[in-house]
């Protein structure tokens, strides 16, 4: 494993970790959670344009959506923050790798 993969891994740890720590103290609304899930979507448009928009993150968005239609805003919310860190995440392993490959060695 090279240091570019140990730290993209290292980032989405981090940024998954953020995301579940902010879930909020205060019971959500529907206006919390349709800014979340609106920061999550851009996040995951942006990682499909730069094509890498990983799995899990359309998997989470949709939990997110499924909870809110549900009116469960604070389970919502924290699936909604989850995902725009997964999205993060491969946007910044998209950004990162777009050169690294020039420095792998072959063997």
């Amino acid at each position: 494993m090279n240091n570019t993969t140990r730290g993209m891994r290292s980032l989405a740890l981090v940024l998954l970790l953020t995301a579940a720590a902010a879930s909020s103290a205060y019971a959500a609304t529907e206006v919390d959670y349709k800014a979340a899930y609106a920061a999550a979507e851009a996040a995951s448009k942006e990682a499909a344009g730069l094509r890498n928009q990983w799995t899990t993150t359309t998997s989470t968005l949709a939990a997110a959506k499924n909870a809110g239609d549900s009116g469960d805003f604070d389970r919502a919310i924290a699936a909604a923050k989850e995902a725009e860190a997964l999205a993060k995440a491969s946007i910044f392993q998209a950004t990162s790798e777009k050169e690294a490959w020039k420095t792998m060695q072959i063997r």
